[in-house]
């Protein structure tokens, strides 16, 4: 009966070692997936992360301001601090002018090709998308084209053979872009990031010249002149449920 007992201890501790070992060799066999980007690739994107924490970093401060500004103001100054409140929201949603330090592009004909015959047409709105994702990449708060300024529902795409941004089109060429940053240092790496970037080529390539002028104090944004339009959001009723 004891040598029963012992077998029978040995058999469960042999296949729980057995079990263990199968999952060992099961992990080992599991093959490593490698990342296959170069270390280009890897600083750029290595780039793109820091700029967008970068971001989020100063949204954050920005809303402790705000919080603080409001736990000092509320018991003094509830409406006030609301309204500041409200223009800052405004300022953020393109609804409003805004002033500050940047750039300005002027998106041109290339000369050379005109004279030797070649027309112009217009710039397409897949290079013109891609320029305004290279601006924000780069670190662009405030973008307006063609006089035209773009909100997070801008939308910018060809419509009956016209390229248009936020459903206008653009009159014609040259037009000017305005770029506001955060400062002066954002402003002149912009510029230093445009003149190597292959988005620039990329217009050349289409008999159109972009010209980028030195950062500078008083580039002028227009506000947003429509309606900004929210769905899925609906007015809670005070005392009721939403």
């Amino acid at each position: 009966m004891v040598f029963r007992k012992g077998m029978i201890g040995f058999t469960v501790i042999t296949a729980v070692v057995g079990f263990m070992l199968a999952i060992q060799f099961q992990t080992v066999k599991e093959p490593v997936v490698r990342d296959t980007r170069d270390i280009w690739e890897l600083r750029n994107d290595l780039l793109t992360e820091k700029e967008r924490y970068s971001i989020l970093l100063d949204q954050i401060s920005a809303l402790d301001d705000t919080i603080e500004k409001y736990e000092s103001e509320r018991e003094t100054s509830k409406e006030q601090a609301l309204r500041e409140t409200l223009d800052m929201l405004k300022n953020e949603a393109g609804l409003t002018e805004r002033v500050g330090t940047g750039i300005t592009l002027s998106v041109e004909p290339v000369t050379e090709e005109i004279l030797l015959g070649s027309s112009i047409q217009q710039v397409s709105p897949d290079m013109l998308q891609r320029l305004v994702n290279e601006l924000n990449r780069f670190g662009a708060l405030a973008i307006s084209i063609d006089g035209q300024r773009l909100v997070n529902t801008s939308v910018i795409r060809d419509i009956n053979g016209k390229t248009t941004v936020n459903g206008l089109p653009i009159k014609n060429i040259p037009f000017t872009i305005e770029i506001i940053t955060k400062d002066i240092d954002s402003a002149q790496n912009l510029f230093n990031q445009l003149q190597v970037s292959e988005i620039v080529e990329g217009f050349f390539i289409d008999n159109l010249r972009i010209s980028i002028s030195s950062p500078e104090e008083n580039v002028v944004v227009p506000a947003y002149n429509d309606t900004i339009r929210i769905r899925l959001m609906e007015q809670v009723e005070e005392g009721g449920n939403s």
